[in-house]
């Protein structure tokens, strides 16, 4: 009888002391890529935040998800994450490469998105025709970000680097003034500028589409160690949440329905997000698996900021990684085969999970 009270008092305690352990807040950062009053970052972000998925599936527990929008892009979030104001974070590669690289003690956790489109956008005087003709050309773009490495990387396939460019560092809504002001000639930047291609400001006469892929944006989800360390089972289902924004982006029959809620948040066009997303399979963009084709480019992106100066050592990404949180969601969910792994980068053909394997799965 003694044996049983305290086993059940040993099981309240240990009930209680997870309860007094749980934070009180989640705290959460994401670019802000907006045009206008509300925030955006597209993707899983505006899907989690429009829809509050995260905020009810922590109520029960009165645990409070905070969001934070830095118009200061991924430069911002590492300075949030080295000041510990942020738990969890969507992020593009270069920033998440440089904050690991400078000692940011976090976790990538998941992948976000994957072989998105970037367009070279010039201005109509500039007299740019091919990236080759970039050449001591006067153009912005947002340092620090995934778009530098992005651009970085295109510029090595014309044997060129930023020192043969004057390069202008503005932030994403400074970039689209300078260009409507003809104080640049030409940038490098997702969907966007089409935007400003539709107004006659600008020309766009390559894109990653047209690179057989090189320089197209990735960006992952990732975690504070300590955090991880603490809330194991909230970080699981931190991730489970994102899981669940992220098979309806993959949906090809959301298509629609994921251009309109962008162009909503954003202010962008929904003609400009409709035309970054065509010929693209959305499982394929949204597929959240750290698998071969993920990480070697993580690996091939970090070997490249650091001979481009963009971070002074590298640093282990299979150390980096922490899938733990990912196995568990999906196994949970069911969705062990929702999404296909990739082993390697082929373009179009690469072999992705259709819209039909995410039905089985729901």
């Amino acid at each position: 009888m003694l044996s049983r009270v305290i086993a059940v008092l040993a099981t309240a305690l240990l009930a209680f002391a997870a309860q007094a352990a749980a934070p009180k807040v989640i705290r959460i950062a994401a670019p802000d890529l907006s045009a206008g009053a509300k925030p955006s970052y597209g993707g899983q972000v505006d899907y989690l935040t429009t829809h509050r998925l995260l905020e009810k599936e922590f109520a029960k527990e009165g645990i409070e998800v905070e969001w934070s929008f830095f118009k200061g892009a991924g430069p911002g979030i590492n300075e949030a994450l080295a000041n510990r104001q942020l738990d969890f974070a969507f992020i593009g590669d270069l920033p998440l490469i440089i904050g690991r690289a400078n000692g940011l003690d976090t976790r990538l956790l998941l992948a976000a998105t994957r072989g998105v489109t970037v367009y070279l956008a010039v201005t109509p005087e500039s007299g740019i025709k091919s990236l080759a003709d970039l050449k001591g050309k006067r153009v912005g773009i947002f340092r620090g970000t995934a778009d530098q490495l992005s651009f970085a990387r295109v510029l090595e396939r014309v044997g060129l680097t930023e020192r043969d460019l004057k390069i202008v560092n503005l932030d994403f809504n400074a970039v689209n003034a300078a260009l409507v002001a003809k104080q640049i000639d030409a940038t490098w930047a997702p969907h966007r500028l089409l935007a400003l291609r539709d107004r006659g400001i600008v020309r766009i006469p390559v894109s990653t589409k047209q690179l057989e892929g090189t320089g197209s944006l990735q960006g992952g989800l990732v975690g504070t160690q300590s955090f991880l360390q603490q809330h194991p089972d909230i970080a699981t289902r931190v991730v489970k949440t994102v899981l669940a924004a992220s098979r309806w982006l993959s949906a090809e029959e959301n298509r629609q329905a994921q251009v309109q809620l962008v162009a909503s948040q954003s202010s962008y066009p929904a003609s400009a997000i409709d035309e970054a997303l065509r010929g693209s399979n959305l499982a394929f963009v949204y597929s959240p698996l750290l698998d071969a084709y993920f990480l070697d480019n993580f690996k091939r992106n970090v070997e490249l900021a650091r001979q481009f100066g963009l971070i002074r050592r590298t640093f282990d990404v299979n150390a980096w990684v922490d899938d733990r949180y990912l196995r568990a969601a999906l196994d949970q969910l069911g969705w062990q085969n929702a999404w296909q792994p990739y082993d390697r980068y082929a373009g179009g053909s690469t072999r992705v999970s259709s819209s039909q394997d995410l039905r089985k799965a729901q």
